[in-house]
């Protein structure tokens, strides 16, 4: 999934969220004169090198140029996982606009012997998705479009697609840790011991969760995918 970039707050307007959008990328200050322009470019280039803790650090330090690099880096994960656990794009994305807000105003406070910075990434996440999810736990899912009369497109590609939508829809009636651990695990790609970094949860509660969480997916899509998550129990 290829998103648009998100941009960070203006130093000296904190309180900025982060922008989705056609906005252009942070280019040195007004103030500066424009031969600083190439050795900024250089700058960034040689950023991409740069571990995430040493972004971090820089970020701190007012480094627009980090925090761009740092979205750049996180954003299409961060934007996905979100959007897997609350069901919904526009929200996802504003969750990956304060996930990153967040980065700009506390990542002085950051310090290297903390976790990896994409755990901590995807903690937050997490944390803003069950705080949106506890406020609208009275929303339901019927009033979800079904998925779309099929066009002119080949069979198997409307069965792909139709599969896709239920197995989205079932994990979205997963209650909210299951969600999440599926979500870390299966889709993220993170360790079970990772994704219980994560969530503060010990191994054997991560575990059990996507034991749970397996059950019930495959409990709600025997009958369109008796095939799905073969093996898992």
């Amino acid at each position: 999934m290829t998103t648009t970039l998100a941009m960070c707050p203006a130093m000296g307007s904190l309180s900025s969220p982060v922008i989705f959008g056609a906005a252009r990328r942070p280019i040195a200050s007004e103030s500066r004169s424009g031969q600083l322009h190439s050795s900024n470019t250089l700058a960034k280039v040689a950023a991409v090198a740069e571990s995430d803790h040493e972004l971090m650090q820089r970020i701190g330090q007012g480094d627009r140029d980090a925090c761009q690099l740092l979205v750049e880096r996180h954003l299409d994960r961060i934007l996905a996982f979100a959007e897997r656990t609350l069901g919904n794009h526009s929200e996802a994305e504003e969750v990956a606009q304060e996930v990153f807000t967040r980065v700009w105003l506390h990542a002085a406070r950051w310090k290297r012997t903390e976790a990896l910075v994409t755990t901590w990434l995807f903690r937050v996440t997490m944390n803003l998705c069950l705080n949106r999810i506890a406020k609208h736990r009275e929303t339901t899912l019927e009033g979800r479009a079904e998925p779309a009369s099929a066009g002119p497109q080949p069979s198997a590609q409307i069965a792909e697609k139709e599969l896709s939508w239920h197995v989205n829809r079932a994990l979205q009636e997963l209650p909210e840790k299951q969600r999440i651990a599926i979500n870390l695990c299966h889709y993220e790609g993170w360790k079970n011991s990772e994704a219980a970094e994560i969530m503060d949860l010990s191994l054997e509660a991560v575990e059990s969760l996507l034991a749970r969480g397996r059950r019930g997916l495959k409990k709600k899509l025997s009958a369109i995918g008796p095939d799905l998550l073969r093996g898992e129990t």
